[in-house]
């Protein structure tokens, strides 16, 4: 499973890119400019740039 912290600059097949705002145990937050999206894993459609 890949690990996010916050910063770190991705990019969802849906939302596009984005960056990570915030991380628990159950899932990341990410600021898609427009919405902030809270995604839960697995991380399938969430990759690193």
């Amino acid at each position: 499973m890949e690990v996010f912290e916050v910063g770190d600059r991705v990019c969802h097949d849906l939302y596009g890119l984005g960056t990570v705002t915030a991380l628990d145990t159950h899932a990341v937050t990410v600021n898609f400019g427009e919405q902030s999206v809270r995604i839960k894993p697995p991380y399938a459609k969430l990759q690193h740039l």
